[in-house]
């Protein structure tokens, strides 16, 4: 696939083709498509407006980097956790576990997968698949096709910053 051979521009507030989507308690603006990189990689704006975050997992393809804008998260990255603020980073290399916590009120990320793969189309499906209500099995058959494995639980945060797992797609 080839990318784009001029610029694009996204303002601060909007997505790429208009469309953002809310997705796991978060709001996503794509940034950069893999449309305009050829496939190499694409950059989603996640706007967390819960507490909480994703299920322990893995990319078979993407590498992850995260970029804390907002807020206030807990990483675990492998067996390592992370604590980071606003201007701290991280990144997470493809086929090693990981999953985040937002631990404040509001919290703004910025991820790149590289190479982008299937990930916006994950999104854009997964948001309909989500609003259907699935079973563990049917969550974890969709990622899989899009190349992400379910490892684990997620983590969420009490006012106390004591860690619960929860496994928000068990049952």
């Amino acid at each position: 696939m080839n990318g784009l051979k001029k610029a694009v521009q996204v303002g601060a507030d909007d997505d790429r083709f208009g469309k953002p989507l809310v997705f796991l308690d978060a709001y996503f603006r794509c940034k950069v498509s893999a449309q305009d990189s050829g496939g190499d990689l694409c950059i989603y704006e996640v706007i967390r407006m819960k507490k909480g975050g994703p299920l322990l997992h893995y990319h078979q393809n993407q590498d992850e980097w995260f970029f804390v804008r907002e807020g206030e998260f807990l990483f675990q990255v492998g067996d390592n956790n992370f604590h980071l603020t606003t201007g701290d980073s991280i990144f997470a290399p493809r086929k090693v576990p990981h999953t985040f916590a937002n631990v404040s009120e509001g919290g703004v990320l910025m991820i790149i997968y590289q190479p982008a793969g299937t990930m916006e189309k994950f999104f854009l499906e997964g948001t309909q698949l989500l609003l259907r209500n699935p079973t563990f099995d049917e969550w974890q058959a969709f990622c899989r096709v899009h190349g992400i494995e379910n490892v684990g639980p997620s983590l969420e945060w009490a006012a106390t910053r004591a860690p619960r797992v929860t496994s928000a797609l068990a049952g």
